[in-house]
């Protein structure tokens, strides 16, 4: 079955989303002088592989020559395509199922090292202090510079119990940093909740088979707890990196009664596919602020673009990473399969973000950083990934229509704003009261909830 993903090469993360897709274009749909000269160059790669074979200094297996040159085509094409194999198709499948072994970190590749897009919540790599933006240049001592992202995975995944010494080069440190971490069987927990006085705070870490259920599941227990007296949401999808197309419309359905959620356009007119919210609203119509930051990518970006277009909800924090591709998982029988880049994603409204990103209704940076940190984090966006596809807003017949207004009390997001900005603690993942984003994001909603006519809540009936 071929399927569908919106998400990041990872070392333990979901990729593959439950949709089927159509039949592949042919490669010979060509007039015969383009046929003439693919054979041509196929005749190259057999005459270049032959001389591999027969004149390297060592002797080379021909199954792994084929799937390195396999691979190298397909990374030719853009930063989300690339080759399984057998191994690691089975283990891409049990990923996606929520639970796999490894570290627990979210990768990608940036000028031949492997960088950290963000560490699963829980996982061997959160708890040894891996950050956001770090750039991994050695494993055991050896560097990574020559290897492909799915080598360096590889190498990353093991048994649980085994140890692994990795170098980190973090922007700002002096020196290298090096970690030994041991690895785990890693069962994220993809959905986190707590209440914040008479606010419910729900995190969602990625997007696997799991993720919509334990939404549901976390929102009537956060009702439970409040005694049905809840006046807001927050939905957090910082560092989220995404993972399943399928989830990521069922959580924007969780909180739409109505309209489209997202579609996808790809090479074909015909393969174009749209999903339309169905009536319910788990929230049942209270505000809802999303979080999002430069680690929110791909499936949090439907998500949190399908609830801002709607204006079901507020879109708080820094503009995301700009992911608004689809990958096919086309399996190949007895030899793995191919992930294939085969669809932009856009908006309700008809955007897409690819190479762009969300950008947040009300800006507020994470730890008030300042100018020159602002500016150096700006810099870890899919923009800057080599061969990233480029955004086709400009090929559109017209332009989006500019979304309609907040509709908020009147100078409540400027008093939010003014929030102090001076002297506060430094960030402490265990106390949310030094999240500067977060408690923006309750003193918005407490304000709506506090208006007399309270306009957000009666524009999400």
């Amino acid at each position: 079955m071929r399927r569908r993903t919106a998400t990041f090469a990872a070392v333990g993360a979901a990729f593959v989303a439950g949709v089927a897709v159509g039949p592949m274009v042919s490669a010979w749909a060509q007039d015969g002088g383009g046929r003439a000269e693919t054979y041509r160059l196929l005749n190259l790669f057999g005459d270049v592989f032959e001389r591999v074979r027969a004149e390297y200094v060592e002797p080379v297996n021909d199954r792994d020559a084929i799937e390195n040159a396999i691979n190298g085509m397909l990374n030719g094409l853009d930063p989300h395509s690339s080759y399984m194999n057998a191994r690691m198709f089975r283990d891409m499948q049990v990923q996606t199922r929520g639970e796999f072994g490894g570290l627990g970190i979210e990768v990608t590749q940036e000028n031949g090292y492997v960088k950290v897009i963000s560490p699963i919540d829980d996982t061997p790599a959160a708890r040894a202090g891996v950050k956001p933006g770090d750039l991994i240049t050695h494993l055991n001592g050896n560097s990574v510079q020559g290897l492909t992202l799915q080598d360096a995975v590889e190498q990353m995944r093991g048994e649980r119990g085994t140890a692994i010494r990795i170098t980190i080069r973090r922007e700002g440190a002096e020196r290298p940093i090096e970690l030994s971490i041991t690895r785990d069987v890693i069962r994220p927990q993809v959905v986190r909740s707590r209440l914040e006085g008479d606010i419910g705070y729900i995190r969602l870490s990625s997007f696997n088979e799991q993720t919509e259920t334990a939404l549901r599941r976390a929102m009537q227990q956060l009702r439970q707890q409040a005694g049905n007296n809840l006046r807001g949401i927050v939905l957090d999808l910082r560092n989220n990196p995404g993972g399943l197309l399928d989830q990521a419309v069922q959580v924007s359905d969780d909180f739409l009664d109505q309209g489209e959620i997202v579609s996808t356009r790809a090479r074909r007119q015909e393969d174009a596919q749209r999903w339309n919210a169905r009536s319910g609203d788990i929230a049942q119509g209270l505000p809802v602020v999303v979080l999002i930051n430069a680690g929110s990518a791909s499936a949090s970006e439907i998500v949190a673009g399908a609830l801002q277009d709607h204006r079901r909800a507020i879109v708080m924090g820094v503009k995301s990473f700009g992911k608004g591709s689809v990958q096919t998982v086309m399996p190949i029988p007895g030899n793995g399969a191919m992930r294939l880049t085969t669809a932009r994603y856009y908006t309700p409204s008809g955007r897409s973000i690819q190479a762009t990103g969300i950008e947040p209704d009300i800006e507020v940076l994470a730890q008030r950083e300042d100018a020159a940190q602002t500016v150096a984090a700006r810099r870890d966006r899919e923009a800057d990934l080599r061969r990233a596809l480029r955004n086709d807003n400009g090929a559109q017949p017209q332009a989006a229509p500019p979304l309609p207004p907040l509709n908020l009390p009147a100078g409540l997001v400027e008093r939010v704003q003014r929030m102090p900005a001076e002297g506060a603690a430094a960030f402490d993942p265990t106390k949310p009261e030094t999240d500067h984003q977060l408690q923006q994001a309750l003193s918005l909603l407490r304000g709506i909830a506090a208006a007399p006519a309270n306009p957000q809540r009666r524009a999400a009936r």
